[in-house]
This record gives C-alpha cells, sequence and structure tokens, in this order.
C-alpha cells in the first residue's frame, strides 16, 4: 500500500499552515505512520522545525528535484526528522523560489513534476504531508497535482474567508485538468478566539461557505495559544511540553488527522 498524500494550503501567509503540518506530523508519529515532510514552501520555515540536524543553505532539496538543471531524485535529498519514523524533504537557502520561477516559463509537465518525484519513494511511507507555498503559484499547483486530497488552514477572519473561494476555484481547475481524483480533506480553523464576537461571526459565516460547497470544517477549531507556537519553535509537539493543555491540544490534532484520513478513505 503506498503513501497517503496530503497538500496543505492557503494562499495567505501567517495562518499556521506550517505549524499545523508540523502538529500533524507529530500526531501521525505517535499513531505509528512513517511520514515524510515535503517542504514546498520558499521561506523554508517546517525545514527549520523539522528537521533533525540543521539544515546548511546550500544543502539539496526540493528545488534540485523540482529542476530540470540537476538529476537529484528525492531519495538523493531527504534527510531524518526529529521524532523516529519522520523524513524531510527540505527547503533552505531560498533555491526553491528560483524553480518557482523556472516552472513558470516552463512547457508542458511542468504541474506533475511533484508527482513524478513522489512515486520512488511512497512506498516507503503510510502518509506524505506537502506545506505549500502561501500562494497559487506553480509550487501549488504542483503540490494539488500530487495529493490525494488537500487541507485548507485558515483563520477565522475576514480576509482569510475572501480567500477561501480564490483557492477552492484553483482546487477545481487542478482537479479537471490534472488530477482528478484530487478532494478536498477538510478546512482546518487555526488561531481561533471563541471567546470574541469577531471570532464566533467570522466562524459562522466559514461554516456558512463551506456547506455551500459541501466541504467540512473539522471541529473544534485549533485556538490560539501560546504553547503551539513554542513548541513548534522548539522542535516539539504540543503534547511533549508535558501540560495539560499541551496534552489536550494533541489530542485535537489528533483527532483532526483522523478525520482528514477517514475523508479520503
Amino acid at each position: 500500500m503506498t503513501a497517503q498524500i496530503l497538500a496543505f494550503c492557503n494562499q495567505k501567509g501567517g495562518v499556521g499552515k506550517s505549524t499545523t503540518t508540523f502538529q500533524l506530523a507529530r500526531a501521525a508519529v505517535l499513531a505509528g505512520r512513517r511520514v515524510l515532510i515535503v517542504d514546498n514552501d520558499p521561506q523554508g520555515n517546517i525545514t527549520s522545525n523539522a528537521a533533525q540536524d540543521d539544515v546548511p543553505s546550500d544543502q539539496p532539496g526540493l528545488a534540485d528535484v523540482l529542476s530540470t538543471r540537476t538529476t537529484d531524485t528525492l531519495r538523493d535529498v531527504i534527510v531524518p526528522g526529529v521524532w523516529p519514523g519522520l523524513d524531510l524533504v527540505p527547503t533552505a537557502g531560498g533555491s526553491l523560489g528560483f524553480v518557482r520561477d523556472e516552472l513558470t516559463i516552463a512547457g508542458a509537465g511542468r504541474e506533475v513534476r511533484l508527482r513524478e518525484a513522489l512515486e520512488l519513494v511512497l512506498e516507503d511511507y503510510d502518509l506524505v504531508l506537502i506545506d505549500c507555498a502561501p500562494s497559487l503559484d506553480q509550487l501549488t499547483v504542483n503540490g494539488l497535482t500530487a495529493a490525494d486530497g488537500v487541507v485548507i488552514v485558515t483563520h477565522t477572519k475576514k480576509w482569510s474567508l475572501d480567500g477561501l473561494s480564490q483557492l477552492l476555484d484553483t482546487i477545481d481547475t487542478v482537479k479537471r485538468y490534472y488530477n482528478r481524483q484530487l478532494r478536498v480533506a477538510g478546512i482546518i480553523v487555526n488561531h481561533h478566539e471563541d471567546r470574541t464576537v469577531g471570532g464566533k461571526e467570522w466562524l459562522e459565516a466559514l461554516h456558512a461557505a463551506a456547506d455551500l460547497r459541501e466541504l467540512t470544517v473539522l471541529t473544534p477549531p485549533i485556538p490560539k495559544r501560546v504553547v503551539i507556537a513554542d513548541a513548534t519553535e522548539a522542535s516539539r509537539g504540543v503534547d511533549e511540553f508535558g501540560s495539560a493543555e499541551g496534552v489536550a491540544l494533541g489530542a485535537v490534532y489528533a483527532a483532526h488527522l483522523a478525520s482528514i484520513e477517514g475523508a479520503l478513505a
């Protein structure tokens, strides 16, 4: 059985997409999964958190795999992750940004480069998590084309809801032309402030918008908590911080992962 592939997307930055990907990877390895994270974001944020050792700027990574200028495969660039059972395809040094520009002007087949690269390693893993860039460019299109399911990470804020329709249109385009099997596996609400009027109102609006598209908003939302940011910056799961709150939040991530996997079963 080959790995299930999930792409984590939102064209807006700052919604906690990389943090969510990282903490879901923690939930997956705790469940005994063999997990591969693909850092598909030129900023390389998740590489700095998920790699077992520091990744130097000249380390071969995803950019080398996607570019036609090198012969590196995914197996050549994978590095160990911070937990047993986790591996990482790193991004460091800004080179992925140059490859994004290369993809923009490339010809036929540019959308499937990541999918073809992953085919060589899928038997080695149970789950592949692709952390996509906060944009709707060729890197994100490659991530969506490679994925079985897409997980949308968003805020309960007006500008996040405004961008949801544009992201869903991009997903529909990828599904129509490059990946007919692609499904939205769920919407994760991150940094939620339940005690604010705005947070409650925008959560209701998000549910209403999702219902119109027959999409699932995963519950409960991930609350805005310092322990999540602190744990991720320390390259640790929220459950590893030893607090009751961290353990409870770890259980929420585990429940979300189960819901996502169940949606694609």
